[in-house]
């Protein structure tokens, strides 16, 4: 009987959306400011890291409610029968699980190449560089748009044109920064904006100390690399020293039990 009511209910919701009658993404986008309270701070980033500047993060967060939502109504017909604040409870929970899934798998993707993303900003900012040499560092930062990574392109854009509007804080650099978390952009940021501040006779001396600073960086970055690597070698081969063990264990068992049975 209960299959029958989830198959009546499904046939209902699926008609009636055909219909018009409900209209899922008209709700959400009624509804839009509720669920961004649910939107993680770094939902936007992890998106732009995957996917690239192309890829609209509020289309795929919304898409991330629909399934959590379509998920909940569907196990809630499953309950109807015999329903109790405990199988509430539980429709919420599996509402929150399957609305965290797209989330913990965008950011295994950005742990899984961290080290690859964290290591595009100093690159970026070593070739920025040369341009600096001969150019103010708005001008730099707009000619070098076209070498620079996708990722960074439309956070680039906003700091130009904050920057030649007339901001000539260091707001815009920190906004750069907190748009794109990888492993010290505030430190990157505030080392561009000072450099911006220089003096035209004190400039070579500020590119060479601007220089020396990210080429630590880098140097960073490979060693935590390297580093990170090492780990897992050697977590790769413990794996094997242990299965290698519990192999050797398990035969001798066995042999031990065999020679008993004699």
């Amino acid at each position: 009987m209960q299959i029958e009511i989830i198959l009546i209910a499904v046939i209902v919701f699926a008609i009636m959306t055909i219909t018009g009658q409900i209209n899922v993404n008209q709700m959400i986008s009624d509804n839009q400011t509720i669920f961004m309270k649910l939107k993680e701070s770094d939902w936007d980033f992890y998106v732009r890291a995957k996917y690239g500047n192309y890829a609209n993060a509020d289309i795929l967060f919304n898409k991330r409610v629909k399934n959590a939502l379509l998920v909940m109504v569907l196990v809630f017909f499953f309950f109807l029968k015999d329903l109790n604040a405990v199988k509430v409870l539980v429709v919420f929970l599996i509402g929150l699980v399957i609305f965290k899934m797209p989330y913990s798998d965008i950011k295994r993707y950005y742990n899984n190449h961290m080290h690859e993303i964290d290591a595009m900003l100093p690159h970026y900012l070593k070739s920025l560089e040369i341009l600096i040499q001969h150019y103010t560092v708005p001008v730099a930062i707009g000619k070098s748009m076209a070498e620079a990574p996708e990722i960074f392109k439309e956070g680039l854009e906003e700091m130009i044109n904050a920057i030649n509007s007339g901001d000539d804080s260091i707001e815009p650099y920190m906004a750069f920064a907190r748009k794109y978390p990888v492993r010290d952009s505030m430190r990157m940021m505030r080392l561009l904006y000072r450099l911006s501040l220089g003096r035209q006779e004190r400039k070579q001396e500020q590119i060479l100390a601007f220089s020396r600073s990210i080429s630590n960086l880098q140097q960073k970055a490979r060693e935590t690399r390297y580093k990170n690597r090492l780990e897992k070698m050697e977590n790769k081969t413990m794996k094997m020293l242990m299965s290698t063990g519990l192999g050797v264990m398990v035969i001798l068992i066995l042999a031990v039990i065999q020679l008993m049975n004699i």
